[in-house]
């Protein structure tokens, strides 16, 4: 069964850090491009960062020199360090696998609060 799972949200003040990871199956890890989105309350899914099969990397511009997608091919998990978080960094963060523009599978989500 295919499956992506989050961990790592939480709360933190402003101007602190969160490392988010991804666990993904196996088969999935393998061939696939991944990433992630988040949904803050009241707005739409916004790309966050993607990372392909081949370690390359890209960012949303609000994001950029804060946060690095990282992956690990022997655990199969991919993590996002973020740091110099800003309260317009609330939102759901969502763990996907699959081309960027149209992913293939979702993580349930989790949830990251940062306080001002």
């Amino acid at each position: 069964q295919v499956q992506l799972v989050e961990s790592g949200g939480g709360s933190v003040q402003a101007g602190g850090s969160l490392r988010l990871s991804c666990a993904a199956s196996a088969k999935m890890f393998g061939v696939a491009g991944m990433g992630w989105y988040r949904q803050a309350p009241g707005k739409g899914r916004e790309l966050v960062a993607h990372i392909t099969r081949n370690g390359t990397t890209s960012y949303a511009d609000s994001v950029k020199g804060r946060f690095t997608i990282s992956r690990d091919n022997a655990k199969n998990t991919i993590d996002l360090q973020m740091n110099s978080l800003k309260p317009e960094d609330t939102a759901d963060y969502f763990c996907y696998s699959g081309p960027y523009y149209y992913p293939d599978y979702w993580g349930r989500g989790t949830q990251v609060t940062v306080s001002s």
